[in-house]
């Protein structure tokens, strides 16, 4: 299924061809404070439609993850690591996805 999404204010947009059976809820430092709910997809499967140039960047831990935010609204949509096949999508930002009929599996990424 084809999904559009993106950030509060806009300016970042994508799409993404996946099914979405569960969503991650991590308690790690940075998921837990920003309220993020993780699907994978395939990179091949994710693309970038507007607001390349209004991402911010950040890292932390073992800096391997691009946590890639909105400069703007402050909207964290999606994030990427270079060495793994999938993009990590926060599923509060598809524009038709309902969170609460999803099944949730917690992950513990406070101990990592």
């Amino acid at each position: 299924m084809k999904h559009t999404g993106g950030c509060h204010c806009g300016a970042v947009r994508y799409e993404v061809e996946t099914d979405i059976d569960k969503v991650i809820e991590c308690n790690c430092s940075h998921c837990h404070k920003k309220g993020l709910l993780l699907h994978f997809a395939d990179k091949d499967k994710f693309t970038l439609l507007s607001g390349k140039d209004n991402l911010s960047e950040y890292r932390f831990n073992k800096k391997t993850i691009h946590h890639l935010f909105c400069k703007t609204c402050g909207v964290q949509s999606f994030a990427d690591n270079d060495s793994y096949p999938k993009m990590a999508i926060n599923v509060r930002c598809l524009d038709d996805v309902d969170t609460s009929s999803l099944t949730i599996e917690k992950a513990n990424g406070k101990d990592y």
